[in-house]
């Protein structure tokens, strides 16, 4: 039996009048239009308007076409912050091309291995990092194309490419007709996982997600039209969390700054009048504890998106208490960055601080342009209880998803199993519906027979008044399987020593017993580039030590 065609359905196609693909591409085109003399980027002295800016994204797109780059290829930038970083964002994409931003903190080889896998034509860099970019090239038979950015506020390093970022701009096209995205599922960036367990993997975008996820920024975060948007979150980390897309669509101002430091980002809070930024919770740790003459001065709102690993309630606790206002989020490079936030109900209003930093501390619900969200069991994907107890994976489902790894068709079937994306987080749903990680799955510590979560031994540990930071994994145990280990970074100028028995003591008049960690291991924690404690180093360390009886 025929279904009967709808009359919904019958003479009202799709046509150039009524549909285009979804694309970032046109914020940037409206924003120049509509905003032309308003400022676009900031660094230093050096102030581009919209209209500036799209300008010299065509001229940038016009030169890589001229220069042999087609839709579908890969153009690599490794790079701080900077104007032009931004820039090719849009410039890459109106030509047709994918862009790849690199790690900055990734070695020669790690470099190399990205390079050839992406079989990038060009790669954009800096000479911060000329060092580790000369080695990459080294490793290959293929070299792409290098275009040094010379930033007048740098001059380490020396340039290695065969032409600078604003000579080979300048010999494009200003009047350059950008590339027509015609199907939105088209690649729009390549984002290479950490690959702490092996290689990266890589991480493809389409346009349709960056466009979506750029305005759920906007409305997750309450977003004023001419944001003016401050450059602490490394824009290779999931294409900023989406951001530069974001900003293009507010009209929004770009401050750049290439190095995440405490008195930068408050003196640059003061001078541009900053009202939003984003970091991982050690930058706002590293903010709660810088000197108190920095934190002075700041007259207007500034707000705070954090994500990247789990922020403690105590670090919430201080930003809100230097009067910033903090908004949790939660993803994965797989999922355009935030995908999940915690979003806030007016009546929590009148709760106290330390139980509005515990509620901003939970991971939340899904964000406004994500179309599923569940906590299930990792094997019969059946949702757990929401009682805020039962653990279960993560899965996310719908346009904030990644099209896949790329060349790497086995892991991306499995990571969309049953029509949900894996996260491998591991999480409680609460009655009221929000989500709280408590590890990942790598990450549980099963002591006796019981599952103790880092994330909950390390919010405790962070409230002891001299631990700057901390990190929890898991020790091997003759007796137990497993038992907590602690490192532990006291803050500076501490003027006072701490022993191991004082911080464990703490913990456990804070917590059952069995969760405070056996062994503390004090001295500085190793990072990635985005500020996620690097636990896989941390076990190895912690299972090299003589366990106790």
């Amino acid at each position: 039996m025929n279904t009967p065609i709808s009359a919904f359905e019958t003479d009202l196609d799709q046509n150039q009048a009524n549909y285009s693909a979804l694309t970032p591409i046109t914020f940037i085109e409206r924003a120049a239009s509509v905003y032309p003399n308003r400022i676009a980027t900031v660094h230093g002295d050096v102030r581009r308007t919209w209209a500036e800016t799209y300008t010299r994204c065509k001229q940038f797109a016009s030169a890589l076409r001229a220069k042999g780059v087609n839709p579908g290829d890969a153009v690599s930038i490794m790079a701080p912050n900077l104007a032009e970083h931004f820039e090719a964002h849009f410039a890459v994409p109106m030509c047709g091309a994918v862009l790849n931003s690199i790690n900055i903190r990734l070695d020669s080889e790690a470099v190399a291995f990205i390079l050839k896998h992406a079989e990038s034509k060009v790669l954009i860099t800096d000479r911060e990092f000329s060092s580790v970019v000369k080695g990459a090239l080294e490793l290959l038979d293929e070299k792409p194309f290098v275009i040094d950015i010379d930033d007048p506020y740098w001059s380490e390093g020396e340039f290695i490419g065969e032409t600078k970022y604003d000579d080979f701009l300048a010999t494009g096209d200003e009047h350059f007709v950008p590339h027509k995205v015609a199907d939105e599922w088209n690649a729009i960036t390549l984002n290479y996982t950490s690959g702490t367990t092996g290689n990266p993997k890589g991480v493809v975008y389409h346009h349709r997600g960056a466009y979506l996820n750029a305005i759920s920024n906007s409305i997750s975060w309450g977003m004023d039209q001419h944001a003016v948007y401050l450059w602490t979150l490394p824009m290779f980390h999931c294409n900023g969390w989406c951001f530069p897309w974001t900003i293009a669509a507010m009209a929004g101002v770009n401050v750049c700054l290439r190095h995440v430091r405490a008195d930068d980002i408050f003196n640059a809070i003061k001078r541009e009048k900053v009202g939003y930024f984003c970091g991982a919770p050690i930058v706002l740790n590293m903010l709660n504890s810088a000197d108190d003459e920095l934190k002075t001065g700041i007259e207007h709102q500034v707000k705070v998106m954090t994500a990247g690993a789990a922020p403690p309630a105590a670090v919430i606790a201080g930003m809100e208490s230097l009067g910033f206002s903090v908004t949790h989020v939660y993803g994965l490079t797989e999922t355009y960055g935030p995908s999940v936030v915690c979003a806030w109900h007016d009546e929590w209003d009148e709760k106290s601080l330390d139980d509005k930093a515990r509620l901003k501390a939970r991971q939340g619900v899904r964000a406004p342009m994500l179309d599923g969200l569940m906590v299930a069991d990792p094997v019969t994907m059946k949702p757990v209880p929401k009682d805020g107890e039962t653990m279960g994976e993560i899965f996310m489902q719908g346009n904030l998803v990644m099209k896949g790894y790329l060349k790497n068709p086995d892991t991306t079937e499995k990571s969309f199993e049953g029509g949900w994306f894996h996260s491998g987080d591991l999480a409680v749903w609460h009655e009221d519906g929000y989500i709280e990680i408590k590890d990942r799955s790598k990450d549980i510590i099963i002591s006796g027979g019981e599952n103790i979560s880092s994330i909950e031994v390390e919010d405790v540990l962070y409230r002891h008044p001299l631990v700057q930071e901390a990190a929890v994994v898991a020790k091997n145990h003759e007796k137990w399987g497993e038992t907590p280990c602690a490192f532990v970074a006291l803050k500076e100028g501490s003027d006072r020593d701490i022993t191991e028995k004082e911080i464990i003591d703490f913990c456990r008049e804070h917590m059952a017993h069995f969760k405070a960690p056996k062994d503390i291991v004090f001295g500085d924690l190793p990072k990635t580039s985005t500020g996620k404690i690097q636990k896989f180093l941390l076990r190895d360390r912690a299972n090299g030590v003589e366990q106790d009886a």
